[in-house]
């Protein structure tokens, strides 16, 4: 003992290095494992209950295919941008701690502010479809209640707007906590709530295919007299969107690559780590949408829990649709904190004599052991408004499947295919019209097409619904 002790006053070098990693900050202690969970929590979300819907345009072969497809190009490309969360040298280069980060690192210029612009307005929009998608779930089970008091008899049509309302009121609420990183145990709960409505839905969908006896469903997807031979091909590139969205999660990957400990280097443990996660995230979307498919063939609702296909046993669905709903309120204020920081940040340091933007009020708590409140009037309205904001937008454009499929494209390919291979071929000096550059520049071009073709699919779904729609009129 007393030699160890004697090791610790003689080297306080030694010291330091057991308590700081090289860059000055606390050890990190992530691990392949807690890397792996933070990938799946991410990942795993709303955008599971689209994919019966999208199957079900695509068909059981293009349908999968397709899926493995975003699985694989997802894969290879979160690989070339853990390379980049160290600038340099993979070991010792300097670290890059938000994916904006490393973009301003290895790219610079303009290409910064365009990675900014598009991350916020996807973070925004985000932020829309996950009111939408809590709303639907609310009144799901009023519908559901209702549906199972009358016999089957009553229709249970209600207006999505307030619902929407109350979704808004409990974000305005949240969004007022300064410091949401102290709130862990909301982001825990909302990962639990991910896999509980994500297996319900799987588990419904298994006893409806064994219950019927048979599996639905083509080999091409939606046939033709359901479908207009336009709405078929539009419906199809919309379902592009919506597998894209499911696979949505580059934007984090460099800040959960910053939880991780080294040796070994955080790059390799990373790539293990997106490996599992990608493969586990894979597997549970394929049983997820395809049981889905299987159970409702051309008639796949776009929002598997909510479509109202599952009626019985009511109670479970009310447990799943409940779980939507707590796992939104917590990932909206997650999605959205990114937009606070930035616009306050901006603010301070635009106006920073300014009383109303920097000024604390201290209120006391009146649960015993809590820091007081810190109240800041700039920061109570700006969030305020923010989230009054998405709330009327939802309520004007109530679509979640279209909303979930314009999201998908236009977050894919800038975020997970364009930046990370830009940034791979500047870290790595890769030679222009090399046989791997232009392999690169293909794989890019090729996701920008998908992208293309995703959105307007999205977009002409939105002009399709917006011809029989009145607005903060939308009955379900």
């Amino acid at each position: 003992m007393g030699e160890n002790h004697r090791v610790f006053i003689d080297n306080p070098s030694l010291n330091d290095s057991q308590c700081f990693d090289d860059d000055g900050r606390l050890k990190r202690t992530g691990t392949f494992w807690t890397a792996s969970a933070h990938i799946i929590t991410a990942v795993i979300g709303s955008g599971v209950l689209s994919l019966a819907w999208a199957i079900a345009q695509l068909g059981w072969i293009a349908g999968p295919a397709v899926m493995l497809l975003f699985s694989i190009i997802t894969f290879y490309t979160s690989c070339l941008l853990t390379d980049c969360y160290r600038t340099g040298d993979p070991v010792s280069g300097k670290r890059n701690y938000t994916y904006t980060q490393a973009v301003g690192s290895l790219l610079g210029g303009y290409k910064v502010k365009v990675c900014g612009f598009i991350q916020y307005v996807n973070l925004f929009g985000v932020s829309i479809g996950y009111t939408i998608a809590a709303s639907i779930s609310m009144m799901a089970i009023k519908r559901s209640n209702c549906f199972h008091n009358s016999g089957g008899k009553n229709p249970c049509h209600m207006s999505s707007s307030p619902y929407m309302m109350m979704f808004g009121v409990a974000e305005i609420l949240l969004s007022q906590i300064p410091d949401f990183d102290q709130i862990w145990w909301l982001s825990i709960l909302a990962a639990v709530m991910s896999f509980t409505y994500s297996g319900i839905g799987l588990a419904l969908g298994i006893a409806k295919v064994i219950g019927i006896g048979t599996i639905r469903g083509s080999l091409t997807g939606i046939s033709l007299g359901t479908v207009t031979p336009a709405q078929k091909i539009w419906r199809s590139f919309r379902a592009l969107g919506d597998i894209a969205f499911a696979y949505s999660f580059s934007m984090i990957l460099i800040e959960i690559q910053d939880t991780v400990k080294s040796p070994p280097a955080e790059a390799k443990t990373m790539k293990k780590a997106t490996k599992l996660s990608i493969a586990i995230t894979t597997a549970f979307y394929m049983l997820c949408g395809c049981m889905g498919y299987a159970s409702f063939g051309d008639l796949a609702p776009d929002n598997l829990l909510t479509g109202f296909g599952f009626y019985n046993p009511f109670w479970l669905l009310d447990i799943a649709n409940a779980a939507i709903v707590i796992h939104l309120v917590g990932a909206y204020q997650v999605f959205c904190q990114p937009i606070f920081t930035f616009v306050e940040k901006w603010a301070s340091q635009r106006w920073p004599e300014s009383k109303t933007i920097t000024k604390e009020l201290k209120i006391p708590m009146p649960i015993r052991g809590y820091r007081p409140y810190k109240l800041n009037l700039f920061r109570s309205v700006w969030r305020t408004a923010f989230v009054m904001l998405t709330t009327v937008i939802s309520m004007l454009l109530p679509f979640f499947g279209d909303v979930v499929g314009i999201l998908g494209a236009f977050g894919f390919w800038p975020l997970t295919v364009y930046f990370p291979v830009e940034m791979y071929i500047e870290q790595k000096k890769i030679s222009k019209w090399s046989s791997r550059w232009i392999c690169l520049k293909m794989l890019s071009m090729s996701c920008l097409m998908i992208s293309i073709l995703a959105g307007t699919g999205s977009i002409a779904g939105v002009i399709h619904d917006l011809k029989v729609y009145k607005p903060f009129k939308t009955t379900y």
